[in-house]
């Protein structure tokens, strides 16, 4: 599925480091307004909603049962694989930041992205990075390894599956911004199906109230449409390395975000474990074939 040639030039035409300013800023404000839900529909509930509107959304824009009619089997097994992870991921995620600060959780999402960079290209680079970030990540924790565990560990598997949706979602990229958003729609019907047995029996106690519907499409929307799209647009024009570059201000954007939606206030301490992670994101080298 092809979006329209004028849209496309139009949007092409902006710098694709916009389109990454507007996904980081949306990649966490969604999830902010998410946790403020989780008491009224659930934590699995609220990710179910996240996917089913934005599925939904690119449904009626990207018609993916084209898209599946008219790509190879490989792409069919590429899309279907990108809907695990965006299903998966955005579970675990939610579940992680339910029980953790949002800036802890966006700053162990990174450690991932350097560990491949380092399996893939072993360089000193490579080596101060991971150094570093671990040791960030270690700073942030502080007694919430004992205090916890299941928290972090949620953390951690959304961690990889984040690099998991990096390296996807620049494979889908390389046929460029419109292609790339129409397979994107695939990917989100796929993970419509893969998400309904993780939230659907929490989502249905919201289903009398058109509030909390509204709510609940109000997170998808600000959540996987805006920022997605953003990604593609983004992915589809920069250079792997100035896109893995860009990926460290994922963490401050999150300090500020919880800051302001959530009262997160970070201390001095975790100020120095954000920089840390933040350095380490900007100094890494990913290998060529890791996205």
């Amino acid at each position: 599925m092809k979006l329209p040639r004028v849209f496309v030039s139009r949007v092409e035409a902006a710098p694709p480091h916009l389109w990454f300013i507007i996904s980081a800023i949306f990649h966490y404000l969604g999830p902010s307004f998410a946790v403020l839900l989780f008491q009224q529909i659930g934590v699995l509930g609220v990710a179910w909603f996240r996917i089913t509107s934005a599925a939904l959304i690119f449904a009626l824009w990207t018609k993916p049962w084209k898209t599946f009619r008219s790509v190879s089997r490989d792409v069919v097994v590429l899309l279907l694989l990108l809907g695990a992870c965006l299903a998966l991921m955005n579970s675990s995620f939610y579940l992680a930041i339910d029980r953790l600060p949002l800036s802890l959780v966006a700053a162990i999402e990174f450690v991932g992205t350097i560990a491949i960079a380092l399996f893939g290209l072993r360089s000193a680079h490579n080596y101060v990075a991971l150094s570093l970030a671990i040791t960030g990540v270690l700073i942030l924790t502080d007694v919430r390894w004992s205090s916890d565990p299941l928290g972090l560990t949620y953390a951690i598997v959304n961690g990889l599956l984040f690099m998991t949706y990096i390296v996807l979602g620049h494979r889908i990229a390389r046929q460029g911004a419109g292609e790339g958003v129409g397979r994107l729609g695939a990917a989100m019907a796929a993970a419509f199906i893969f998400v309904m047995p993780i939230g659907f029996s929490e989502a249905i106690a919201a289903f009398s109230y058109p509030a909390l519907i509204l709510a609940g499409i109000g997170v998808g929307v600000s959540s996987s449409v805006i920022p997605y799209i953003c990604d593609q647009l983004a992915m589809a024009r920069l250079p792997r390395n100035t896109f893995a570059l860009l990926l460290a201000l994922l963490p401050a954007t999150a300090t500020i975000v919880g800051a302001i939606v959530l009262g997160q206030i970070p201390t001095s301490r975790d100020l120095l474990g954000i920089l840390l992670v933040m350095i380490g994101v900007a100094i890494h080298k990913p290998p060529l074939d890791s996205i």
